[in-house]
């Protein structure tokens, strides 16, 4: 799957990947309590993979830049000196800022959460960068832009022979008013208590240096807000998605999706309203959304109710009718009480050429082909050692949480996160068996259980045909052991260009790379 073109063949399948543990950022120490406001809450890499954003619950931003070389070519002791020679991603602190701040809405008596919900970048101009960050109610859009550092040169006298800071123009000010003769001349005991204190070399000074500001050639990233979009959403924002034409942008709350021109912060359009006359007749809520990668006419969102929509922004100003409907037709083996709850989509992704289209629920993953609306490609079962367990996931609310899902640059691999702070891997490429399940922390292979898969249904197409992958034994964890629910991997993004996974548990950033 790349771009639309169909994969080869299963003997040219490609390798497991070998995942290994790159970087961690806020690494907590053995027992340390994890303060509510540094959970991480939104990562996300712009488009060319050099620069790493975070959002946290305390509505701050921390930037992360690339500081590795990106090719191989290194000098023969630089390889001896490692143990895997093959270059990965590396990145350092670059700086952080206070995006959104707690607010009150005074109208409804509603608090405001200062945390981050979504980050995106947006495309960079004049060696800036640009991107946007939302928490439930305001958009930003900040600018971060490295700036000169700015020093005061010190004045040329001698400053180790003053009797003490500041005496020269004390002394000045203090015989100011006495002191001025016509034209700016000087009485002779001015230079009687000058000379009383400070010294001044012999001959005196042939020119004095007054203090000024010089810009020093050293650079520090500077963040400013350069737009603020609000009061456009009723409900809180879920999702926020930049268009390819780079001049606009949507958000997306539970009923409604509206278009921004990134320069115009008081206008917004509405594009899509799923709110009824009468709000007991509501059965789904907008979930997520995303822009079409390439198409800037071209937006789908998903739903409480498991179903994807597909929109064209030429059919109509208000886009409640839909050019296409995705819907898993499966009928479950046993419907419950359940069934609808985890059948809600939590994320959407696109595949880099905008062919196929990535989706999370509770339980699963799913490829959708665009040109293909009648089910998803592939399903690939993210945990389901925890349906018996559902009516314990639903008493502690466990059930509702909102799980993230990214794809490879390449389009070969997917990637969502689980409880016990696990996130799986999967091969989508028609005939792979690729599962790895990998733990965030230092040794990421240390609860990987090599499962069986499922044997594929055969079919007609490779690409059209309906594969579960990397299902699991029911009641078995990963590791064999119980799970934690308190302990969840939401947040996860993949690198544009090369394999390498940034991921958030709690309120540490854990980075790795194959």
């Amino acid at each position: 799957m790349n771009g639309g073109d169909d994969v080869g063949a299963s003997s040219d399948l490609p390798p497991p990947l070998d995942w290994r543990f790159s970087q961690v950022f806020g690494e907590r120490s053995a027992g340390e309590e994890v303060q509510e406001v540094d959970i991480i809450s939104a990562i996300e890499f712009d488009k060319s993979g050099d620069h790493l954003a975070t959002g946290d619950r305390g509505g701050r931003v921390v930037l992360f830049e690339r500081t590795d070389s990106k090719n191989t070519s290194g000098g023969r002791r630089d390889l001896e000196g490692t143990d895997y020679p093959l270059r990965h991603p590396e990145f350092r602190y670059k700086t952080e800022f206070q995006s959104h701040e707690p607010e009150f809405d005074y109208l409804k008596s509603l608090e405001i959460e200062e945390k981050i919900n979504k980050i995106r970048w947006s495309q960079t101009a004049n060696g800036a960068l640009f991107l946007l960050s939302t928490n439930d109610k305001t958009i930003k859009f900040w600018k971060v832009q490295e700036r000169k550092i700015k020093k005061i040169c010190d004045i040329n006298t001698d400053s180790s022979r003053s009797l003490g800071n500041g005496s020269v123009a004390s002394s000045s000010n203090a015989n100011s008013t006495n002191s001025g003769l016509t034209n700016g001349g000087l009485p002779d005991n001015v230079n009687n208590f000058l000379s009383n204190d400070y010294s001044f070399p012999p001959g005196g000074i042939p020119s004095l240096q007054l203090p000024v500001v010089t810009t020093s050639p050293e650079t520090s990233p500077v963040a400013r807000c350069r737009r603020v979009y609000t009061h456009a959403h009723d409900y809180h924002i879920n999702s926020i998605s930049n268009n390819s034409d780079g001049e606009t942008f949507i958000s997306a709350d539970d009923l409604r999706i509206n278009l921004w021109n990134l320069e115009i912060s008081n206008q917004s359009f509405n594009i899509v309203d799923v709110k009824p006359a009468n709000m007991e007749d509501l059965t789904e809520v907008i979930t997520s959304a995303e822009f079409h990668p390439t198409h800037c006419n071209t937006l789908a969102y998903s739903s409480s109710k498991g179903s994807i929509r597909l929109i064209d922004l030429r059919q109509s100003a208000l886009c409640d009718s839909h050019s296409k409907l995705f819907e898993d037709t499966e009928t479950p083996t046993s419907r419950s009480f359940f069934t609808e709850i985890i059948a809600s989509i939590s994320d959407i992704k696109f595949a880099k050429e905008g062919r196929y289209i990535l989706s999370r629920d509770y339980m699963t993953l799913k490829l959708w082909d665009i040109n293909m609306d009648s089910g998803p490609v592939s399903t690939f079962p993210v945990h389901e050692y925890l349906r018996p367990k559902l009516c314990d996931l639903y008493e502690n609310d466990s059930i509702f949480d909102k799980f993230e899902c990214c794809l490879s640059g390449d389009g070969l691999r997917v990637a969502t996160g689980s409880y016990s702070n696990l996130f799986r891997v999967f091969g989508v490429s028609p005939g792979s068996t690729e599962t790895t399940t990998l733990e965030a922390s230092k040794n990421p292979m240390r609860r990987q259980v090599t499962t069986p898969a499922r044997p594929s249904r055969p079919s007609l197409s490779s690409i059209t045909r309906v594969v579960r992958r990397g299902a699991e034994s029911p009641g078995v964890h990963g590791n064999g052991n119980s799970f934690d629910h308190t302990t969840k991997l939401l947040h996860l993004a993949w690198h544009p260009t090369e394999n390498s996974i940034a991921c958030a548990a709690a309120n540490s950033l854990y980075m790795y790379y194959a």
